[in-house]
């Protein structure tokens, strides 16, 4: 199986999505698409912008990705989707996106689950690291706070 990805995304956020995934996996050029939606653009005219880079993909199943639930992008996109051979996850970030990439040849509920799951786990709090060359003061994070 093939799935397209499509993403969808207030601008410039889409483009720079591709370009930052493209860098990693060059190949997956061509199951990548995006539609960066303008300010003040009206709704009919991302629709039909979106239904041409969607037809692009030339896939039989899509995963299409938003970045906010509830924005114009994700308004817009779930006009797009009939939940058999095209789905939508609102939320994207680069974790999420990678993980559409590598598991884009899975099946479309497998490949959803994988989204889901690189999404949220790319989502982490990082600990504070004292300075190289710098004592430690009584309040500094220990050494080992950072380790799952």
């Amino acid at each position: 199986m093939n799935n397209g990805i499509f993403i969808m995304a207030h601008a410039p956020l889409a483009s720079a999505l591709r370009q930052c995934v493209l860098h990693v996996f060059p190949d997956a050029a061509t199951a990548v698409a995006v539609l960066d939606v303008q300010p003040n653009t009206p709704t009919e005219e991302t629709l039909a912008a979106a239904r041409v880079a969607l037809a692009v993909l030339n896939t039989t199943h899509t995963l299409v990705l938003t970045d906010m639930f509830g924005a114009t992008p994700c308004n817009v996109a779930q006009k797009l989707i009939d939940g058999v051979h095209s789905r939508m996850v609102a939320g994207v970030n680069l974790p999420m996106l990678m993980r559409a990439v590598t598991y884009r040849n899975e099946s479309l509920d497998a490949l959803i689950a994988r989204v889901l799951a690189g999404g949220s786990q790319g989502i982490m709090q990082v600990a504070v690291t004292a300075p190289q060359n710098q004592q430690r003061k009584p309040n500094d994070q220990n050494y080992n706070d950072h380790q799952q």
